[in-house]
């Protein structure tokens, strides 16, 4: 395997990170219980009377105004979180993930595995601008490639993808439509889901990257997000493709370093 293969596989997954952290957006309380009414009796010995209940205050819900603002607000807050994810290609299992990303300082550390990878696995970590990626049929086992931003174009988007800021900033331009589709269970947790749009052309643009071959003129994406506004799962489909991604342990402490010298090879 090449390294501009190997690094092509693991481009595509902080990137899709990236996008996921970008939809900590915050919505408003869910309102959803009516307020409670008392009963009050006409004489010391009447039946109480109960009296109808009120209506339960309108649910403001995110749009495509609001949606960006209340996004940027909650991803302020978030400086670390775990994800794990699963990549499926014409249904059939393909890729694992399971990792830990920081924004201050801006690191990632990622494990993949599956049929894309041979059944093996392999590692990618970010830190201080810097990659070192651990690939089956590219470094030895539990060696790592130290390769810095900007030698390959592939690689930068891989350390940029790992800043979700970079991501979330283009959806103000680039959104084409949020939709609040209702609440629903995911492991056990009632989550607020909303399916968001982007024009795929605009978002890359805005991040000063060009469209690849294959990608549609739009994609979206649904994010699962509990009352605390934080995304708890993200999914989304692309031709064969299709990504479940769920984000856990929030500002959770995190350490992420680079390998030891030890286990870094030439490339």
């Amino acid at each position: 395997m090449k390294l501009r293969a190997a690094i092509a596989t693991a481009a595509a997954v902080p990137l899709a990170l990236g996008l996921a952290a970008c939809g900590n957006d915050k919505p408003e309380a869910n309102g959803d219980k009516p307020s409670s009414t008392s009963e009050t009796p006409a004489t010391p010995t009447a039946v109480a009377t109960n009296t109808a209940p009120a209506k339960p205050a309108p649910v403001t819900r995110l749009n495509r105004v609001t949606f960006v603002p209340a996004m940027t607000t909650a991803i302020a807050k978030q400086k670390s979180w775990h994800t794990t994810g699963t990549m499926t290609v014409n249904g059939t299992p393909a890729m694992k993930m399971d990792g830990y990303q920081t924004t201050d300082p801006v690191a990632m550390s990622m494990e993949m595995s599956g049929a894309a990878l041979q059944g093996k696995t392999g590692q990618v970590i970010v830190v201080k601008g810097t990659a070192y990626v651990s690939m089956p049929g590219l470094t030895p086992a539990g060696k790592f490639v130290k390769v810095k931003s900007g030698l390959d174009s592939q690689l930068s988007e891989l350390v940029e993808g790992g800043d979700p800021t970079k991501i979330y900033k283009s959806f103000g331009s680039s959104m084409v439509n949020v939709k609040y589709v209702g609440v629903q269970t995911v492991q056990g947790q009632k989550l607020d889901r909303y399916d968001v749009t982007v024009n795929t052309a605009k978002a890359l643009a805005a991040q000063g990257k060009k469209v690849p071959d294959g990608v549609p003129s739009t994609l979206t994406y649904s994010m699962f997000m509990d009352k605390a506004h934080l995304i708890r799962r993200m999914t989304f489909e692309m031709g064969p493709v299709a990504m479940v991604m769920d984000m856990t342990s929030y500002n959770k402490p995190v350490d992420i370093s680079a390998p030891p010298a030890s286990k870094i090879v030439s490339q």
